[in-house]
Formats: structure tokens, sequence, C-alpha cells
């Protein structure tokens, strides 16, 4: 088998490594052995923290309805349950940007789900 020297491609390899740790601590930044496991530590911190802030949002959604709810005189579960029982397919996050930037719209949706319970 030919021989392979690997010259410009360790290079790059190196240089794009190099890139992705650019802006990290001691030797991280530039010993390559170093910044190899740190940019794949990096990354699985990463992975975990997009799955984490979808919990993160869904958990504040729930705090703003659940206000916003708590003002008009019921519970949050209780609002949620009205809107099964009625058929809104509106998710938390459209209910919440409702109960924070529009309140008329909200309380009529409300009122709605509370006319149209079963």
């Amino acid at each position: 088998m030919p021989r392979v020297k690997r010259g410009t491609l360790r290079t790059k390899k190196r240089r794009k490594l190099l890139k992705q740790v650019k802006g990290y601590k001691w030797g991280r930044k530039n010993l390559t052995r170093l910044a190899k496991t740190a940019a794949v530590k990096a990354g699985v911190h990463a992975y975990v923290g997009r799955k984490l802030r979808k919990r993160d949002f869904r958990r504040l959604w729930q705090i703003r309805i659940n206000a916003a709810v708590r003002e008009l005189g019921t519970s949050y579960s209780k609002f949620i349950n009205m809107l099964k029982k009625s058929n809104v397919d509106l998710d938390r996050k459209i209910l919440a940007d409702l109960a924070m930037n529009n309140k008329k719209v909200f309380k009529s949706i409300f009122e709605f789900v509370s006319k149209n319970k079963n």
C-alpha cells in the first residue's frame, strides 16, 4: 500500500477542531487532545441543553397561564380540562402569549370555554 503522509488533511482537521474550541481556557483551546475532549463534552452539554430548554419553556408557559386564569377565578388544571372538553386546540405557548400580551382575547377564550364545558 502507498504511504499516506496526511500533511494537509491533518492540518485541516486540527484547524477545524481548534476553531470549535476557540475561547476556551487553558490548554483546551490549543492542545489537540484536550481540545478534542472539550469539544465532545461541549456537544453533549449542548444536546442536553436543547432538551432542557423545551422542559423549561413548557413550565414557564404553565406558570403564565395559571397566573392569568387565577385572576379569572379558576385553576390551571380546571382550565386545561375545560379546553379539552370544548375541543379548543390551542397549545400552551399560544395561550401563554395571549395571557401576557392580549388579555382581552384570553378572557374571551376563557368565557367561551367555561360556557361550553359539558
